[in-house]
């Protein structure tokens, strides 16, 4: 069974229902947003700047509470609060002053895994990402690819079930970004992780989902859900078929129409 059947099958990991928030400025970043994650799927938070996309993925993380609503873990014991999440933000965040060894290692070491026992999963994780060779390298001898692919290891050496991502690879140029793509799709592929990724970019949305949710802003809530019905493991064929750019097509114009929705209510 395909990773497309399989998402649309599964149950829930996680869903928000109605939920609001609205922070001590008086902002309204979110307003009755209802989203359910599937098992396996990669979904993409598309839309414009100040929608709510990074708001939604920290309320998930656990980062930041909703205001009002509720967000529901199915089969969730009661006081249980680990969820088997990574996040992976914007920026690297890497301890500049340590070896990519031990900043992968690092969510280990705050679980109380010594290096010693965690080398082995640390090791497996730069492998994933292609820089076991890279282990005692520190991070200013890093090109920002390189960056990236440490903080990816390190969200991925605690085998997560749920991976977020907010716009990690929005920094880039368009080359490593398009490798990192690949990279990712082929980890997710191979591991069959639940993905949700933020974006502002429609190509890379369609280019990585199985489903893309489209937010409007002020306030911030889904106004789109557009399965892409596109086959994995999918490459530069995919880019350019015309298959992608008609996925590219309705992902733009539902985006443009949730731009001129925002704008209507300013």
């Amino acid at each position: 069974m395909s990773l497309q059947s399989t998402s649309e099958t599964a149950g829930p990991v996680v869903s928000l229902h109605n939920v609001t928030k609205t922070f001590s400025n008086a902002t309204v970043a979110l307003k009755d947003m209802s989203l359910s994650i599937r098992q396996g799927e990669f979904v993409s938070l598309l839309g414009p700047s100040g929608c709510g996309k990074s708001t939604a993925l920290r309320i998930v993380a656990g980062l930041s509470s909703p205001s009002a609503g509720r967000l529901v873990w199915p089969g969730e014991r009661p006081g249980e609060s680990d969820h088997d999440i990574s996040f992976v933000f914007q920026e690297p965040t890497l301890m500049p002053w340590a070896t990519v060894f031990a900043n992968v290692h690092l969510p280990l070491k705050l679980k109380g895994e010594s290096a010693r026992a965690a080398r082995p999963r640390v090791m497996e994780a730069l492998e994933m990402v292609g820089l076991e060779g890279f282990a005692e390298s520190y991070p200013r001898e890093l090109s920002g690819g390189m960056k990236m692919r440490v903080s990816i290891a390190r969200a991925l050496v605690t085998k997560p079930k749920l991976l977020l991502m907010d716009e990690p690879f929005a920094a880039l140029d368009e080359i490593t970004r398009f490798r990192l793509n690949n990279d990712l799709l082929r980890l997710w592929e191979e591991f069959g992780w639940t993905v949700v990724f933020v974006t502002h970019s429609v190509f890379e949305s369609v280019y990585l989902s199985n489903r893309i949710v489209i937010m409007a802003a002020r306030p911030g809530r889904v106004v789109a859900d557009l399965a892409v019905d596109a086959p994995y493991p999918r490459g530069e064929e995919f880019r350019t078929s015309h298959l992608y750019s008609d996925h590219c097509r309705l992902a733009s114009d539902a985006l443009q129409a949730a731009m001129g929705d925002e704008a209507a209510n300013t």
